[in-house]
This record gives structure tokens, sequence and C-alpha cells, in this order.
């Protein structure tokens, strides 16, 4: 029975490599599936207690509510359209004021 000849250093190098290429494709896989799980995780939770979060409406903005410790938690962007309402309304009822005045 013929023995089988020895690989070289060279086929040993080479699956040495591809072997390692293998485990860091692997490894970066695994990384981005544990990020995506714990970001799903936290979707909707509240930062605070861990709760889950409820919508609720608050000026025609939907807003994020904790049923648990009552923490209000706004969306990027929700903030600056609750200042336009609020500056919105303000103006408004100026306008009404002046529209009381006389010689109006």
């Amino acid at each position: 029975m013929p023995t089988l000849p020895k690989p070289s250093q060279n086929e040993d190098e080479y699956f040495l490599k591809l072997d390692a290429e293998l485990i860091k494709e692997m490894r970066a896989r695994l990384d981005r599936e544990r990020a995506e799980a714990e970001r799903k995780s936290h979707f909707m939770k509240c930062p605070k207690c861990g709760a889950s979060l409820h919508e609720a409406d608050f000026e025609h903005i939907k807003i994020d509510v904790c049923p648990e410790c009552g923490g209000v938690w706004l969306d990027s962007g929700e903030l600056d359209m609750l200042r336009q309402v609020k500056e919105h309304r303000f103006g408004r009822f100026i306008l009404d004021l002046m529209k009381g005045l006389p010689g109006r």
C-alpha cells in the first residue's frame, strides 16, 4: 500500500490562510447578528426602567411614554416639532389679543 505524499509547506500555509479568512468572516457575521439582536431587544424599551414604551398623541405629535416610571421619550425632531407648535400657539394668542384692541 503506497503512502500518501506529505503536503508541502505551501499547501499547509494556503489552507491555514483560508481557514483564518473563514474564521474572520464567521466572527464578523456573528458580531453583526449579536449587535442586531441587542438593538432589537432595546427597541421601544424605556431607557430608564426597561419597560415597554407606548406611543401617545401629544399636540398631534406621537411621543413614547413609559407606563411604569412615567418617563416621556422623544424621537429625533419631535422636540423641535413641539417647539414649533408652542410658538405657533403663542403667536396666534398674541394676534387674537391684538384683534381685541381698539382701532383694529
